[in-house]
């Protein structure tokens, strides 16, 4: 499976390749072309805050599972595959701290798993955090470790091999799906796609899903033109994809996120890639709001929409999107910009932070 979407001519391309480069090299993987989203090494944890990008770069230590929690639940990190490293590898952090307090292997299975219980309620929606802490979850208590010290660093071994994998994924991702966009009848040598939200580095260890697919047709010469949508109301299309795009140097353009429409029947869209926060088993999708729309749109205009998502989006213990909890944001996410009123005083605001896209 997979989606589509699309916006206004970047002219920042300069100032913003200025700015992140001369800012430091810290948050940026070691090629300096892809940004990090997550700083880790053995015991330490570092979480660039995304609410503050593109006109700040800052890394927030994260020491605890409470740290950890409210980083994902306040958005300073997003993104399914993201929110599940995060939690699992602040697990991590603390942990190593309590090592020699956690002695017993009985004290340290509990807490272990007390803290993995407490870090899946910081984001209901992202199947990915679910998915991950109950795996982690069944290997603590079927471990057979003698002490507390044993099973820690079991599931630190364990909890720091899902940055390998996510990489892993998601760079398969991105060659599968670039050749099924080039194996599309009717799409050209080189592909115009549109994305929705943000499904790069900075949603994912590395590299990226949807996005990553982006990346996969551009370094293979096959991309045109990338769009993407700005995403209202937490402008993640705008601040993060678009802030991606041009420090890799895609030719890329930004639109509103009521433009797609206009876009698809004037300039061209030939598919739609989005991510997913949850796919249950008869294919309906969780994702960004406004991905619904899109896909209606897509299907109006004849343009293949993809979901690019690793398996651990899938949850094949809910049979349709209508068991799916959708979570409702703050109101003053939707009626604030940067702590600025935008909306009438007194008015209601309904923001839910995702919808379904029906198989």
């Amino acid at each position: 499976m997979l989606r589509s979407l699309v916006g206004s001519e970047m002219c920042i391309r300069d100032r913003y390749q200025r700015r992140v480069r001369g800012s430091g090299s810290s948050y940026m993987h070691a090629d300096q072309r892809t940004l990090l989203s997550i700083k880790y090494s053995h015991g330490a944890l570092e979480l660039l805050d995304q609410k503050l990008l593109p006109a700040q770069f800052v890394y927030n230590k994260v020491t605890t599972c409470e740290e950890g929690w409210n980083a994902i639940k306040s958005m300073q990190v997003r993104g399914a595959p993201a929110i599940a490293i995060t939690a699992a590898l602040s697990l991590c952090v603390e942990a190593l701290s309590r090592r020699e307090e956690l002695s017993s292997v009985e004290d340290a299975r509990k807490w272990l798993l007390d803290r993995l219980d407490y870090l899946v309620t910081s984001r209901p929606t992202a199947v990915n955090l679910s998915n991950d802490t109950t795996r982690l979850k069944s290997l603590v208590m079927a471990s057979g470790a003698s002490t507390g010290g044993e099973l820690i660093d079991e599931y630190v071994q364990i909890a720091e091999e899902m940055l390998e994998t996510d990489v892993a994924d998601n760079m398969a991702i991105g060659r599968y799906g670039a050749d099924c966009i080039r194996a599309q009848e009717g799409v050209p040598e080189q592909a115009r796609v549109l994305t929705h939200c943000n499904t790069g580095s900075l949603a994912t260890a590395r590299y990226g899903t949807a996005l990553g697919i982006i990346r996969a047709l551009h370094e293979g010469g096959n991309l045109a033109h990338a769009y993407c949508t700005e995403t209202r109301p937490y402008n993640q299309g705008s601040r993060l994809t678009a802030f991606e795009l041009v420090y890799e140097q895609i030719p890329a353009t930004l639109v509103c996120d009521s433009a797609a429409a206009a876009l698809m029947a004037t300039k061209g869209v030939d598919a739609v890639v989005v991510g997913a926060d949850r796919v249950v088993a008869n294919g309906d999708t969780a994702n960004k709001i406004g991905t619904y729309s899109l896909a209606i749109v897509a299907r109006h205009h004849g343009v293949k929409f993809y979901v690019a998502a690793p398996f651990t989006t899938l949850d094949v213990n809910m049979a349709t999107g209508e068991e799916i909890h959708i979570e409702i944001r703050a109101e003053d996410e939707l009626a604030c910009v940067n702590g600025q009123r935008i909306a009438a005083e007194g008015i209601g605001c309904w923001n839910p932070a995702f919808d379904v896209t029906p198989a």
